[in-house]
């Protein structure tokens, strides 16, 4: 397979290497041919890197390098020789008591850090950066059932602040200064940006994402009163394999297969789940937040075709079975 794709020794860059979607774009990417140099905090630590270790390929083509965001220059080494580079080491929490330590300063600092490796290294081609749908929505426009949200859409800064919604702002001003800098210096950048990503788990720790599934399933009262786009990990990895190799790729994705209030992904999980206890009233008794479309054709013009919410929810769960963290 590596040969028709011409990627043979081909080596690229994978930071954050042990995150959720990361590790399924290492996993791809090493079936695909390429020699991958992956960037951990700890190579030393086993739990955090024996999922990749183990992957088919990586004993030949698999180099782990230590690197720390927030230290300058920590990634010079992985990203020297690569040709491509894909950053998606950013911190994804919601409860945050230091938003400035815990998200602004790791996802700003931390790209551009990432991105001055790669204006240092005249062999880096292309960087395709993991952003967020969090860095798009939220412009202070309406969303309801009829708006199609697309690429040209840009979260305000000042509206993420004022909301207090400090993830939201991290990967917003995050992906602004990647945008300002790779304009500067001439590099060839292109954004993937994924709504709520679930699918299953190579990691063996829960992600967020996994883990607001494991809520509904793992005996929640309530459901939250929310909608949000939801996509699967694995077509958000192939995104990223894609926006790499298409010659065509350029400026922001966004990932959405579909948008779902909460009260329908419970009504899912229902349907593939008849034994389960599910929670089955929300949180609040206000109006359910609306749903609002996002357009799919740029996503398609790179060739992803979307597992359905149905799938990647069942994946979901099997997946949070199998490593023992739901318990039913």
């Amino acid at each position: 397979m590596s040969n028709l794709t011409g990627v043979a020794g081909k080596v690229v860059c994978v930071t954050g290497a042990s995150g959720y979607i990361a590790s399924w774009l290492v996993k791809f990417l090493l079936q695909r041919g390429y020699t991958v140099r992956a960037s951990v905090r700890d190579p030393n630590d086993e739990k955090k890197t024996a999922h990749l270790t183990s992957l088919d390929g990586a004993k030949e083509r698999l180099q782990l390098f230590k690197a720390n965001l927030l230290e300058e220059g920590s990634f010079d080494s992985a990203i020297e020789g690569s040709e491509g580079v894909f950053h998606t080491a950013s911190p994804f929490y919601h409860d945050v008591q230091d938003p400035e330590a815990e998200l602004l300063e790791p996802a700003i600092k931390g790209t551009l850090n990432v991105l001055n490796s790669c204006s240092k290294s005249p062999s880096v081609k292309r960087v395709v950066l993991t952003s967020s749908m969090a860095a798009v929505l939220n412009n202070g426009k309406p969303r309801t059932p009829d708006v199609v949200v697309d690429e040209t859409w840009f979260s305000d800064p000042t509206i993420c602040k004022e909301s207090k919604l400090w993830y939201m702002l991290s990967k917003t001003l995050a992906e602004e200064a990647a945008w300002k800098f790779v304009k500067e210096k001439g590099i060839d950048m292109v954004t993937i940006n994924p709504s709520m990503v679930i699918g299953p788990l190579l990691q063996p720790t829960l992600n967020t994402s996994a883990a607001a599934i494991l809520n509904l399933i793992n005996g929640a009262e309530t459901f939250p009163n929310f909608s949000f786009g939801w996509v699967n990990v694995k077509d958000v990895a192939n995104a990223h394999v894609l926006a790499y190799e298409v010659p065509s790729a350029s400026g922001r994705y966004c990932l959405v297969e579909r948008v779902c209030h909460y009260s329908e992904v419970v009504r899912i999980l229902r349907v593939l789940y008849p034994a389960l206890r599910l929670p089955e009233k929300c949180a609040d008794d206000k109006p359910f937040t609306p749903t609002y479309q996002v357009s799919k054709e740029k996503a398609k013009s790179l060739g992803i075709d979307y597992i359905p919410i149905e799938v990647s929810l069942k994946e979901t769960v099997e997946s949070l079975k199998e490593k023992q963290f739901a318990n039913f």
